[in-house]
């Protein structure tokens, strides 16, 4: 069963910026398409940004423009840098391998206003 680890959360202001970082255990992230998907409280959870093996991008309409994901093979790591935050980015945020049903245990994310 192949791991995945997030780290990077905190308490932001809003505005600011954070990255997300993902490490996967054995080689996973370079076979597999990854991504972000965040739930914040009462609510379901959502995909943020989807990067393929390939390293074609795409991203929720919320977060276009001021989130970015990318992956280092090398380094069997996914990342998303969140810039301007706001406090409806304010959310639990999970690393998975979606086709293959592997997630991270989840990093909290919240901005204040």
């Amino acid at each position: 069963q192949a791991q995945l680890v997030e780290s990077g959360g905190g308490l932001v202001q809003a505005g600011e910026s954070l990255r997300l970082s993902c490490v996967a255990s054995g080689r996973i992230s370079s076979i597999f398409a990854m991504a972000w998907y965040r739930q914040a409280p009462g609510k379901q959870r959502e995909l943020v940004a989807q990067i393929t093996v390939g390293g074609s991008t795409n991203y929720a309409d919320s977060v276009k423009g001021r989130f970015t994901i990318s992956r280092d093979n090398a380094k069997n790591a996914v990342y998303l840098q969140m810039n301007s935050l706001k406090p409806e980015d304010t959310a639990v945020y999970y690393c998975t391998a979606p086709y293959q049903n592997y997630w991270g245990q989840g990093t909290q994310v919240t901005v204040s206003s």
